[in-house]
């Protein structure tokens, strides 16, 4: 059964309708964000990297990350607009949040092969908002669940 390990909430600076998170020691990751980025998937992977589509050009996203002992269960499904899985290695056990620049840390405890399954809501709110009002804060949601790959 999936146990939780860690939880962490943090605001993610959107900006041209992208984020990335990579290894923390930027050195390591051999396509540094945001080269090769393109629009058109949810999550695009990279070695030592995924690049986030969101869909509002510039604004602050709010991000719940878990990180489990195994693949756990999405709960209510429905309250998701997209759902993604992909995978992400990291040498230090720590990823970076990227936008402009490093925004913040995801700190997943071991270094590793990581599943990860992406979930996105309020992708419409926040497509609508950002042309009639312009940044706005905390409309569009992300969860990202971690578990080590083959548990």
């Amino acid at each position: 059964m999936a146990e939780p390990l860690n939880t962490q909430n943090l605001d993610v600076f959107v900006t041209h309708y992208s984020f990335c998170i990579q290894e923390l020691d930027d050195a390591l990751v051999p396509l540094e964000y945001p080269e090769g980025s393109e629009a058109g998937a949810l999550v695009r992977e990279f070695p030592m990297r995924l690049d986030l589509e969101s869909a509002g050009h510039t604004h602050t996203a709010s991000l719940a990350v878990e990180v489990w002992s195994s693949c756990p269960e999405l709960t209510d499904p429905d309250a998701w607009d997209e759902v993604a899985e992909a995978s992400i290695e990291t040498a230090t056990g720590e990823l970076g949040v990227w936008s402009d620049g490093l925004d913040d840390q995801i700190d997943l405890g071991a270094p590793g092969l990581w599943r990860i399954r992406v979930a996105a809501a309020g992708r419409e709110e926040v497509q609508r908002q950002a042309q009639v009002v312009g940044a706005v804060e905390g409309v569009e949601r992300w969860l990202f669940q971690f578990w080590p790959s083959g548990s």
